[in-house]
């Protein structure tokens, strides 16, 4: 079992038995733990566990021939392999009685599907995201909270709690992302303008995005900043959220909003604490998607006046509810009572950092993050 027990457990260990298990998600968000926590007495060096950077695993892979006393294998970073997926659907084929299959990446293990055979059926997907205030602490304690926010929820830092650390850390992770992850899954020629792109994206965190405005200031054409910032996506560096448009508003529907990953980057107390909601209602999303198939979105609400509710949860095509952040607890957004009495959204609430919770009306609900999470069950 990990260390530190992660939310997806019981779950990958149940569809284990049946497919293939692919788990994405950022670098460091503690993929290589978990899945080395599934094996059997694990330790370094371990047989079932081979990864793709690795030159003595390596060989051990393309010769497909593995250990016959442990039930899971487990294939790390595995996709920067440019035939990878008819490998791997070639070892399950052959063995999917005997073992089972644990494919581990810190890129998007859905859209890498460089060469071959589609293995379609043959695999569940999950993402593995960072920790959350729900995986932290049980009893969702305001200090977890303020800890979270501030060292992130990537285990490594969060768990040292250092200010030198985190600073360290947060050098090296965009080190490898940019001059590793990138550079071995996409053809990019000045790798040191994505380095701009990325050092230019902490300030645009929670404003609308301008591709033209960052293609101008990069000095780059349009379509290449589209391709860049879904290059960072793929990677999960960052993530881009749409606006929803009910046809009752007159919605700025071409709007983007971006956030990343990794929110202790920002020094914006604002865009940090915007980010962390944003981040916990995207694990909400990918865990519905992941675990039980439901189509959701995270979006936001910005209509031609610009009033506007910073997120929109919707499961199946369905607004479910709307979240507004806010610092403090004391001034309600007069956009929840705009918006309340004009689109099909059931519940709106207004998040906030302090302990304060009342409702303005039977549809708008101003409470703590944490009430928040215990009542939408957020993971």
């Amino acid at each position: 079992m990990s260390t530190l027990y992660r939310y997806l457990e019981k779950k990958i260990q149940t569809d284990l038995k049946e497919k293939m298990v692919f788990l994405g998600g950022p670098r460091q968000a503690g993929k290589t733990t978990f899945a080395q926590g599934l094996i059997r007495n694990y330790k370094d060096g371990h047989p079932a566990y081979m990864n793709w950077d690795d030159l003595v695993d390596r060989k051990k892979i393309q010769s497909g021939v593995f250990v016959n006393s442990e039930r899971l294998l487990v294939f790390d970073e595995i996709h920067k392999f440019s035939k990878w997926r008819n490998l791997i659907k070639g070892f399950f084929d052959k063995l999917k009685n005997t073992h089972q299959f644990l494919v581990t990446g810190s890129a998007r293990l859905d859209y890498y599907r460089k060469g071959g055979d589609s293995l379609l059926g043959r695999y569940y997907y999950y993402r593995l995201h960072p920790l959350s205030l729900p995986e932290v602490s049980t009893e969702l304690s305001i200090k977890n909270m303020i800890q979270l926010l501030k060292f992130g929820g990537f285990p490594e830092p969060f768990l040292k709690k250092s200010d030198s650390h985190l600073k360290r850390w947060h050098r090296q992770r965009k080190d490898r992302i940019i001059n590793s992850d990138i550079r071995d899954l996409e053809n990019i020629k000045e790798i040191s303008n994505i380095e701009i792109l990325v050092n230019a994206l902490p300030e645009r965190i929670g404003s609308k995005l301008s591709r033209k405005n960052l293609a101008q200031d990069i000095e780059v054409d349009f379509k290449t900043i589209e391709r860049w910032l879904t290059i960072l996506e793929n990677v999960y560096y960052s993530y881009r959220i749409m606006t929803y448009g009910p046809p009752q508003i007159k919605a700025a529907k071409k709007e983007q909003k971006i956030y990343l990953w990794d929110w202790s980057e920002l020094e914006s107390e604002g865009a940090r604490w915007e980010n962390f909601v944003a981040s916990h209602l995207l694990k909400y999303c990918h865990y519905h998607e992941d675990v039980y198939g439901d189509k959701m979105e995270l979006r936001f609400l910005h209509d031609s006046v610009g009033r506007e509710i910073d997120f929109i949860v919707l499961k199946n095509k369905k607004p479910i509810f709307a979240v507004e952040c806010k610092s403090g607890e004391k001034n309600v957004s007069k956009h929840l009572k705009y918006f309340s009495e004009r689109t099909p959204i059931p519940k709106y609430y207004q998040v906030h950092q302090g302990t304060a919770s009342f409702a303005v009306t039977d549809k708008i609900f101003v409470l703590p993050f944490a009430e928040f999470c215990k009542i939408e069950k957020l993971v």
